[in-house]
């Protein structure tokens, strides 16, 4: 078995880009796995890579090509796919890099397989072609994310994801559950639940009903967000909802939501794009919501889950953006008070309408603004982080720095929001959960001793 395993190809893997693009990237691995190919972790020991690439800002085109041309120096064949595979149906990656084996766009597993087996041929071994019933997971082990949809209806000017990801295409519920089902039977204690747009998830279907553990359930977000309480409930894990934008059926979800993120189930956090707050700007955008109505949206919210993390990004200088416009961004953010802010200078993306704009923002304006946004936000972050000094909270483990343990809280989503510091917690285990006290606060992280409490195991009820 270990001469006929050292046998089998290897395919090395990058994986760049949004959480989107990660699951893409679990799809074709998992498929390789399952096809009897090794996963190499080093370029001289793949006999091909695949790098899945993102294309949506100038930053993330140029590492992405970065990537294709480190991966070729290092190893030679290469297969390209992912967002920027789809830039001119491929030919702006094969400009660049002329000796690329295959070009393929974003979710496109199937052509990608069929590029690996031309190029790396593969008969199927049913000893050693085996694969976890979760597929195969880029993340820790107690985390993973779960796409439920693929695509956008929305056309922002800024943003070219439609062109290269497509309309909306949601996938069935019964399969969204079951991969869902499967992570957590498999040991993880944490879902975060991605798409372009969660809150549209079944528009592009009509709703249409599916079954999941022989009952119907329309496609549809909240019986999405239901079926997910259940679960969660059942298995003694947490579910993240990201992206979700602030449609009215959005406040039919508060309520299924844990209280402080001591139950299991859904989290009572909110990934919510709002971008900017000036209605000139938002319709130069092509944004949904006004943000008036945002604002009674936020407040109704925390009248119902007071609990509620609310994360958002943003975007300063777009093009045509005024001081007094800018002003009302700050304005906006003094007044929502939100928990978790990311900011961006607007960068130009080839094939997006807001180029052809006029009077675009001078760079070192962006940027200033960029920087008066995070100094306004840090304040208002470290203002409610502050708030939860001496405050008992339940706390996922990620790992051990020294002697301490580094864990999140129901308001922390991996990698881009905070972290909770707990003292003498190296025997902790990574995925567990522990109570902790917080005793002290930063503008973006927490300290935390540990709590004999152990965490609630009850949810809003899910039908």
């Amino acid at each position: 078995m270990t001469r006929r395993a050292e046998a089998s190809p290897r395919v090395g893997f990058v994986s760049l880009g949004c959480p989107k693009a990660l699951v893409d990237s679990e799809r074709i691995l998992t498929q390789l796995r399952a096809e009897g190919y090794g996963i190499a972790p080093k370029y001289e020991d793949a006999d091909l890579v695949v790098v899945n690439t993102c294309g949506f800002i100038d930053a993330a085109v140029e590492e992405s090509l970065a990537a294709i041309g480190e991966a070729l120096s290092e190893n030679g064949k290469v297969i390209v796919t992912g967002c920027l595979g789809a830039k001119d149906g491929g030919a702006f990656v094969k400009a660049a890099h002329p000796k690329v084996l295959a070009v393929t766009g974003p979710h496109a597993a199937s052509e990608v397989m069929l590029a690996v087996h031309e190029q790396l041929p593969k008969p199927h071994d049913p000893f050693i072609d085996l694969v976890p019933a979760q597929g195969v997971k880029l993340t820790p082990k107690h985390y993973a994310y779960l796409k439920i949809s693929e695509g956008c209806n929305h056309r922002c000017t800024f943003c070219v994801i439609p062109s290269l990801r497509g309309d909306l295409d949601s996938r069935p519920l019964s399969e969204v559950m079951n991969e869902a089902e499967n992570l957590l039977k498999a040991g993880v204690k944490e879902l975060l639940i991605v798409s372009q747009d969660t809150s549209a998830y079944g528009v592009d279907v009509k709703y249409r009903t599916g079954f999941w553990r022989g009952r119907p359930l329309k496609t549809r977000m909240i019986e999405l967000v239901h079926a997910l309480s259940e679960l969660g409930s059942e298995h003694e894990a947490w579910v993240r909802l990201h992206y979700v934008y602030p449609y009215p059926h959005v406040d039919e979800v508060i309520p299924l939501m844990t209280s402080n993120g001591d139950a299991f189930g859904v989290l009572p956090y909110l990934d919510v794009p709002f971008q900017h707050a000036s209605p000139r700007i938002l319709k130069l955008m092509k944004r949904p919501a006004a943000p008036e109505k945002v604002l009674d949206r936020i407040v109704a919210w925390r009248s119902i889950r007071p609990d509620l993390t609310i994360r958002s990004t943003f975007i300063v200088g777009f093009p045509g953006e005024t001081e007094a416009e800018f002003e009302e961004l700050l304005a906006f953010i003094a007044e929502a008070q939100l928990d978790r802010v990311g900011c961006f200078a607007y960068s130009p993306v080839n094939g997006a309408a807001a180029n052809a704009l006029p009077d675009h923002v001078p760079e070192a304006v962006k940027e200033e603004r960029r920087a008066r946004f995070m100094a306004a936000q840090a304040k208002v972050s470290a203002a409610r982080l502050r708030a939860k000094v001496g405050k008992t909270m339940t706390v996922l483990v990620d790992r051990s720095e020294g002697k301490f343990a580094i864990g999140r809280s129901a308001s922390d989503a991996p990698e881009i929001d905070g972290l909770v510091r707990i003292a003498a917690g190296s025997d902790l285990a990574v995925g567990s959960f522990v109570c902790v006290d917080i005793t002290g606060a930063s503008e973006h992280d927490l300290r935390a001793k540990r709590t004999s409490t152990r965490p609630r195991q009850t949810a809003p009820s899910a039908v």
